[in-house]
C-alpha cells in the first residue's frame, strides 16, 4: 500500500517509515525540555536532530503529560512563537509539526509557516480545530483518546482495537467531508488507557491498516515502558527501540521519538529484514 501526505506542494512518501523528532518547549515535560528563550541552544538542538535524520520536527509548548496543568493560550503562544519563528527562519525546508489541541495556536502557527497539526485530543476539546486545518489544507494528526475529563485516570471502559477502529472511521469520514485529505492517525498510547490496554493495542495495531491512512506511533520513553521495568524514562531507550520495532511490524508509518539515531537504525534493520532497502 502506497502512503503519502502532501506538505505544501510536495509529497512525503510514507511507504518508507519516517521519524518525527520531539522538541518540548515546556519546563515540565516528563523527558528532556528545550529552553525556548535560549535561541542558540534551541537551534543547535534542532540542527542536530535534522543531521541525525529527523524527517519532521514536532514542537510542543503545552505539556500533556499525566497530571499536568494546562497553561493559558497566551503562555503557550509566548513559548511557541519565537521558537517557531527562529526554526523556520534558519531551517526553511524543515517539516514542522505543531503539537497543540487549541485552534487559535494552530491557526497562528500555520500562518507563521508550520506544516502539520498534531492534535492530541483529536478535535474533541476545540470545535474550531478542524475548521482551521481545513482552511489551511495541511496534514492533520488525529489522536485517539478517551473522554478528556478523565483522560489519564479512567480505567472503567473497554478499550479494544475494534472500538478504536470504529472511532477512527467515523472521524475520518467527517474530516474527509470537510475536505481534509491528509490525515495521520495516532493510537494515543498512554492517553486514558491502562497498561494492558496499551499493550493490547500495540499487539493488534495492524488492524488499523484497514483504514488505509498513515499511522503515527508515539511510545518513546512512556510510562507503559518504564513502569513495568521499575526504572525511569532515562533508562528505557532499549525498551523504546523494542516497542518501536513492534510498531513497525504492525504498520507504523511515523515514529515520534526523543532519540532520532536509534529510531533511524531500527527502521533500517526493519527494512533490511523485509528486503525493502533499494
Amino acid at each position: 500500500m502506497q502512503l503519502s501526505i502532501r506538505v505544501h506542494s510536495n509529497l512525503l512518501d510514507l511507504s518508507l517509515p519516517r521519524v518525527m523528532a520531539i522538541v518540548n518547549l515546556t519546563p515540565d515535560s516528563f523527558y528532556i525540555s528545550c529552553d525556548e528563550k535560549n535561541e542558540k541552544h534551541l537551534l543547535q538542538h534542532v540542527e542536530e536532530l535534522l543531521k541525525q535524520g529527523a524527517d519532521i520536527i514536532d514542537l510542543g509548548a503545552c505539556s500533556t503529560r499525566p497530571n499536568s496543568t494546562p497553561i493559558s493560550i497566551d503562555e503557550e503562544w509566548k513559548r511557541l512563537r519565537s521558537a517557531l519563528q527562529a526554526i523556520r527562519s534558519h531551517f526553511p525546508n524543515a517539516i514542522l509539526s505543531i503539537d497543540t489541541f487549541r485552534s487559535d495556536i494552530a491557526d497562528k502557527s500555520l500562518q507563521m509557516g508550520a506544516d502539520i497539526i498534531n492534535d492530541v485530543y483529536g478535535g474533541r476539546t476545540d470545535d474550531k480545530m478542524w475548521q482551521v486545518v481545513a482552511k489551511h489544507r495541511v496534514p492533520y494528526i488525529l489522536t485517539h483518546s478517551q473522554d478528556v475529563t478523565h483522560l489519564y485516570n479512567a480505567t472503567d471502559y473497554d478499550q479494544t482495537t475494534c472500538h478504536m477502529l470504529e472511532m477512527f472511521q467515523r472521524r475520518l469520514d467527517r474530516l474527509h467531508q470537510m475536505e481534509i485529505a491528509d490525515v495521520i492517525i495516532d493510537p494515543g498510547f498512554g492517553f486514558g488507557k491502562t497498561e494492558q490496554q496499551n499493550y493490547t493495542i500495540l499487539n493488534k495495531m495492524d488492524v488499523l491498516g484497514h483504514l488505509h491512512v498513515p499511522i503515527l506511533v508515539g511510545i518513546s520513553r512512556k510510562s507503559m515502558l518504564y513502569k513495568p521495568l521499575g526504572v525511569t524514562p532515562s533508562d528505557v531507550l532499549p525498551a523504546t527501540i523494542a516497542a518501536n520495532t513492534i510498531a513497525l511490524e504492525r504498520g507504523a508509518s511515523i515514529l515520534r521519538v526523543h532519540d532520532v539515531v536509534a529510531a533511524k537504525q531500527a527502521i533500517t534493520i526493519y527494512r533490511m529484514t523485509h528486503n525493502k532497502i533499494q
